[in-house]
């Protein structure tokens, strides 16, 4: 049965696209508790892929890994703190779009420099114009 299948660290690095030593660096911090068979190696399972899928989601929006570490010892209290999880995604969430606005700015300037220069190129630019002149144009 595929949902009781055990994955080795090589295995589960595969599938979740970690390397061992991230893994290993995951459960020394906490994020991760793999099972131990009868000889005391690790495996994982399926659920820890959805786990593991989740933390990367985290880090993908710019938490922290001490906001990631509060995270899973909120979790790891059970449904009394739901109220508190829910307040650090909110706030991992508005720190998020935060940088997403502002890498929005950023590749619009880029996208300015690039029509400036593609201006400057085809003659629709005087020579004259500097860049910070032609910003003003978006005012």
């Amino acid at each position: 049965m595929e949902g009781n299948k055990k994955y080795s660290i090589g295995e589960f690095s595969k599938v979740v696209g970690l390397t061992s030593y991230t893994l290993r660096y995951y459960e020394r911090e906490g994020l991760i508790i793999p099972n131990r068979d009868k000889n005391g190696r690790r495996y994982y399972t399926e659920q820890d892929i959805s786990w593991i899928g989740f933390l990367l989601h985290l880090k993908g929006t710019g938490m922290s890994m001490n906001e990631i570490e509060e995270y899973i010892k909120l979790r790891a209290q059970g449904d009394s703190t739901i109220e508190q999880r829910k307040d650090l995604l909110k706030r991992v969430r508005k720190n998020s779009l935060s940088q997403i606005d502002e890498m929005k700015m950023h590749l619009k300037v880029l996208s300015h420099k690039i029509d400036w220069y593609e201006g400057k190129l085809d003659h629709t630019i005087s020579d004259s114009e500097g860049f910070s002149e032609y910003l003003k144009r978006f005012e």
